[in-house]
């Protein structure tokens, strides 16, 4: 927080066009598109954090070797809450290893940096409108001193063909990571401070132009 308060960057990751990963992905505005099969859902986002997840619901049990990523490895199933006769809940565990460094949302809030995390979520529609999905996420990480729960919510699209936007990070990014400083990049495409008083980098591999 200091460091973003001097014109720095802090650990909010996607600045510099990094993967927010859990939990920050579920939090992006713009598109989420949910593709339910058998065996596994499918959650697509769009616009601010282009990414996807996958959540296993097939059965399979959890696996000894996972390559650490930054959306974690999901497994999930369907529940019948209320008795209803129709499966209407998707709970969803998420475990690493996760990639890092990883942020809770867009203060950059950073989570512990051993990226231990685990996520419990549960994914429902509301009980009074139909067009609003709930997505429930308790976070469970070393740098909480206990669980820490949020409830995001998403509405439903209703056109028939909606558009999907697309966007990317790095079209128009401006911020230049030297390092462990970030640096700016001006309009006319020149290096210029983030900080006030920060140091040039290091040009040591450049030659030396003569005054």
């Amino acid at each position: 927080m200091t460091d973003q308060a001097e014109g720095g960057l802090g650990n909010y990751p996607s600045a510099t066009c990094h993967p927010g990963g859990m939990p920050r992905m579920m939090a992006v505005p713009g598109e989420y598109e949910f593709v339910i099969q058998p065996e596994t859902t499918y959650i697509l986002i769009g616009t601010e954090d282009p990414s996807y997840r996958r959540i296993f619901t097939d059965g399979r049990p959890w696996p000894a070797d996972v390559e650490p990523t930054y959306a974690g490895y999901s497994i999930g199933h369907w529940i019948d809450e209320g008795g209803t006769g129709t499966y209407n809940v998707l709970e969803v565990e998420t475990r690493g290893p996760f990639k890092g460094p990883r942020a809770f949302d867009a203060t950059g809030l950073p989570l512990a940096f051993d990226n231990e995390s685990t996520f419990k979520e549960r994914f429902y529609l509301d009980k009074t409108d139909s067009n609003i999905l709930h997505d429930t996420i308790t976070v469970i990480d070393h740098a909480l001193t206990r669980p820490w729960t949020a409830d995001k919510t998403y509405h439903r699209n209703g056109k028939v063909y909606p558009n999907w936007l697309e966007a990317h990070c790095v079209e128009g990014n401006v911020h230049v990571v030297i390092g462990k400083e970030n640096y700016y990049l001006s309009a006319d495409g020149l290096l210029m401070p983030a900080k006030k008083n920060q140091a040039p980098p290091d040009l040591r591999y450049f030659k030396q132009s003569q005054k």
